[in-house]
């Protein structure tokens, strides 16, 4: 049989030069993280000066550092916090858990210049005084309906009787959470928990509005050297760009990977 031959046509040109306008910029700050010069228009040469400067550096690895540190935290908080939430509603009436899950999408819906206004003024009327405190308490508050979103779907396709029928086994009620129904939730979990440290990682709009006192994660530093040209700039992008590429990667990869353990464990021996 002959192969047909691959047309070029102007819907498939269009789709490349879609990804084009997407990851060119990724593609060119990547590249230009290497540069031997100062330049960020012209590559004159393969370097790791910059990558050297950013992790001599005590202000950039402080910020990487805190960046690391609040977003392990709330994701950890947040997971934890919208899993329980999400198996709490689930044995609530259907009044009490739309209006949560009402609340819950106008969080995740509302703009993040609006949230963080909204954050700053709260914490001034509170005098909490701006710092590690609130940065972590903001980011569980936007982390933690993307939780919610994530594990509900799998919470649904569970059998709604898991539960009683653990508790008539023998479990109590702790047991019957911890031992049947997370494991059962844990795909949704973990993709969940990676979504909230992505979303954590990245801010910049939220952060930059709830930090103080000389706090500050990746998103703030970049932003202040972005004022001047600092090729260190390209060292950094880089290395945020590879970790959310790592939890994406993660994100698709775990998920399926738990389901085919549990299926594997389930077989008949």
């Amino acid at each position: 049989m002959k192969q047909k031959q691959r047309r070029i046509t102007p819907g498939r040109v269009l789709v490349a030069l879609l990804i084009l306008f997407l990851y060119a910029p990724i593609l060119y700050t990547v590249v230009f993280s290497f540069n031997d010069s100062r330049s960020l228009t012209r590559f004159t040469g393969f370097s790791l000066q910059w990558y050297e400067k950013m992790f001599t550096s005590k202000t950039t690895m402080s910020a990487i550092v805190m960046t690391f540190l609040v977003a392990i935290l709330a994701t950890a908080i947040s997971t934890a916090i919208g899993t329980v939430t999400i198996i709490g509603l689930s044995r609530c009436r259907k009044l009490l858990r739309g209006t949560v899950n009402m609340i819950n999408d106008i969080v995740i819906m509302n703009p993040d210049i609006v949230t963080g206004i909204g954050l700053l003024m709260f914490f001034a009327t509170m005098t909490v005084r701006k710092g590690f405190l609130t940065l972590l308490l903001a980011h569980i508050m936007f982390c933690t309906p993307y939780v919610m979103l994530t594990v509900a779907p799998r919470l649904r396709s569970l059998d709604p009787n898991l539960a009683d029928a653990a508790l008539d086994l023998g479990c109590n009620p702790l047991q019957a959470i911890t031992k049947v129904i997370v494991p059962q939730l844990m795909p949704g979990i973990t993709a969940g928990a990676l979504i909230a440290f992505t979303m954590s990682f990245d801010d910049f709009v939220i952060s930059y509005f709830v930090t103080g006192n000389g706090v500050q994660n990746i998103s703030i530093l970049v932003y202040t050297m972005s004022k001047r040209v600092n090729p260190s700039i390209n060292a950094i992008s880089t290395l945020v760009i590879v970790i959310i590429t790592i939890a994406l990667i993660l994100i698709n990869i775990l998920p399926p990977l738990w389901q085919r353990i549990n299926r594997k464990k389930e077989e008949p021996v």
